[in-house]
């Protein structure tokens, strides 16, 4: 028995000091401290949309598609396997950590340094990215999926050439996560492009056009076909949310007059032109200055999520007709928002669990309370913060990292490439706001923030490793695009044509 444990503890020490038992102590520190915040969160904060969504997934309440049915099936699924709804804050946590887990084995790699490693993890305690960890929310679930597409990517690239299946696998994981982002925020397209790319890139560092063209067939095709799947599962009633967008631009660009005549040319009903005409005249008269629809507009309770699906056209033709005669107060009205959106942006931390005015709270949720005790430790913790680091909290600061990321040709480190596309994935999404924005809000920031912050993290460790790399006189680290000459490192060797061109 001894001598075993002698061996035993020869190994463990052979294995920490040249570094093999690092990723699994990595792993440790990442489950301890995913576990820490899913119990601060306990059993999840939720907002009004999520206590909808709440109701179901339970099938208590008919799905629709004013908040998106993929969260509800998912949250449905999860629920079937524990029987607790507190389950999806506890997989956001999971998959945040996770992922973290994974971009600090990759730095370890990279650097070889524990504490760099550690540095990753450390961006799941960040309070403007801890702040909204357990909060069951569609823009936490597109950041944290997005987050994971991107963490698959570099772990692809740095496989090697013999893990065909492996490689393979986490593609089509990845591509899963991504059509899930997607699917959860239908906005937050736009974001996925770029991360799309970081997949085919891993697969195929120069892919060639017909490549290309395949790749993004087959995403196209997956998202559509998940969509179909979806629906097909819950069934939505349709409800033309979009339409909200064009309610929001009229009650506020136009005065109430110019809104009733507008009506009337339509052909509104009398019921939609009078709500529109209140919901112009009560946002002037309150000086509500964004999301009409739903602080302005005259609303029945219960809420009636299908009243903008029946007059969507009506209300997008007056839309299409008053906007270009209007180009200048819809030019200030949305630059006015946008602007807000970056400079003043609110609910920098989510407290607890709300529903909406004249809904109810799901008796699931009223049998297990939120703990208030660590609720105000993280509310304080937050709130200091942004007191202290407001910019950390405003979608202004996020845009600039964002087209830094971008313009900046070369990145320290060994994935350059890669920084600029997620750069690019959180400009991209942060610019859709400008023509959608309906309020300003913390949580349409989130991706930008926690992309940008992670983003951050890697140049921060690769620059420290270039300075101690340099200071030993030791080789740089690898960079992510091969020196002129070579050939880049290939990927799984696909189809060639009979000139040698990738197919």
């Amino acid at each position: 028995m001894s001598a075993t444990v002698d061996r035993w503890t020869t190994a463990l020490r052979r294995a920490w000091k040249d570094g093999t038992a690092w990723p699994w102590c990595l792993a440790a520190v990442a489950a301890a401290c995913g576990y820490a915040v899913a119990t601060v969160f306990h059993p999840g904060y939720l907002s009004a949309d999520s206590n909808t969504q709440l109701w179901q997934a339970l099938g208590d309440e008919p799905v629709n598609d004013w908040h998106p049915p993929v969260m509800a099936l998912a949250w449905r699924i999860l629920m079937g396997i524990t029987g607790d709804f507190s389950v999806m804050a506890a997989a956001q946590a999971a998959v945040l950590w996770g992922t973290l887990w994974v971009l600090a084995r990759l730095v370890w790699r990279s650097t070889g340094s524990r504490g760099l490693s550690l540095a990753v993890l450390a961006v799941g305690f960040a309070p403007h990215i801890m702040n909204l960890t357990g909060v069951v929310w569609k823009d936490v679930h597109l950041a944290y999926a997005l987050l994971a597409v991107f963490a698959i990517a570099l772990t692809v690239r740095e496989l090697p050439q013999g893990r065909v299946r492996t490689r393979w696998a986490l593609l089509v994981l990845g591509l899963l996560f991504l059509t899930y982002a997607a699917l959860v925020r239908k906005n937050g397209i736009p974001a996925t492009i770029p991360v799309f790319a970081l997949l085919v890139l891993a697969a195929w560092p120069a892919p060639g056009r017909r490549r290309w063209l395949a790749a993004t067939g087959v995403f196209v095709a997956v998202v559509m076909g998940g969509s179909v799947v979806v629906n097909a599962a819950t069934d939505p009633l349709t409800t033309r949310v979009y339409a909200v967008i064009p309610v929001d631009d009229l009650v506020h660009v136009l005065t109430p007059d110019q809104v009733r005549s507008a009506a009337r040319r339509a052909g509104a009903d009398a019921d939609l032109r009078d709500r529109l005409v209140t919901a112009a005249t009560t946002c002037q008269e309150r000086g509500i200055t964004s999301d009409g629809y739903l602080q302005c507009f005259p609303q029945r309770r219960p809420f009636d999520v299908t009243y903008l699906d029946r007059r969507a056209d009506v209300i997008v033709r007056m839309w299409t007709q008053q906007m270009p005669k209007h180009w200048r107060g819809y030019a200030e009205y949305r630059t006015r928002v946008f602007t807000k959106l970056l400079f003043q942006s609110n609910q920098t931390f989510w407290n607890g669990t709300h529903v909406n005015a004249g809904a109810r709270l799901h008796p699931e949720v009223r049998k297990e309370p939120l703990n208030d005790t660590l609720r105000f430790a993280l509310q304080n913790y937050v709130t200091g913060f942004a007191r202290d680091l407001p910019m950390l909290f405003q979608g202004w600061f996020w845009l600039a990292v964002s087209l830094v990321l971008v313009l900046r040709r070369r990145w320290a480190g060994p994935w350059s490439r890669e920084l600029r596309l997620l750069g690019a994935s959180s400009l991209l999404y942060i610019l859709a706001y400008l023509p959608t924005a309906p309020e300003s809000n913390y949580r349409y920031v989130y991706w930008p923030a926690l992309a940008g912050t992670v983003a951050l993290t890697l140049i921060a460790t690769a620059f420290v490793a270039h300075r101690r790399a340099a200071a030993v006189g030791e080789p740089e680290v690898r960079p992510s695009v091969p020196p002129a000459g070579r050939a880049p490192e290939a990927a799984p060797a696909g189809p060639r044509d009979d000139a040698g061109v990738a197919v």
